[in-house]
């Protein structure tokens, strides 16, 4: 199944929901540590990112800066697809809000600040309600 290209739908219809939990962002050399089931990982020169729960990474002994809240964009949106993550930027940036973005197969993953995710779900079903 294809994903949708069309920014109107895909920002009427991204339906946000904010994930359970609080994640960081980490990074190891190698693959995860025992007990460490990360939601995200990025290869990069530098070592391994993980994005894990942040019960997790405490328990594993993990070092990290940054405690976010994850919202999925419910679209199934093209990987080809232009405009969405600008527009949701856009509205978080607009609010001060920092937003670390990644992309799977079907959906969007939206990490932000975690004392402020609920706000950032209120602003995105607003941009998705004017679209």
């Amino acid at each position: 199944m294809s994903g949708e290209r069309d920014l109107r739908k895909l920002l009427s219809g991204m339906s946000p929901v904010l994930n359970p939990g609080r994640y960081v962002f980490t990074t190891v050399e190698g693959g995860a540590p025992a007990g460490v089931a990360p939601v995200v990982t990025v290869a990069e020169p530098e070592g391994l990112t993980l994005v894990v729960p942040v019960e997790e990474a405490d328990a594993a002994g993990l070092s990290y800066e940054y405690v976010a809240g994850w919202i999925t964009l419910r679209v199934h949106s093209a990987l080809d697809a232009v405009g969405l993550t600008a527009a949701v930027a856009q509205e978080l940036a607009a609010a001060g809000l920092s937003c670390n973005v990644v992309a799977g197969y079907h959906h969007d993953h939206l990490f932000v600040p975690h004392e402020r995710a609920a706000e950032a779900v209120g602003l995105l079903e607003g941009l998705a309600g004017e679209a």
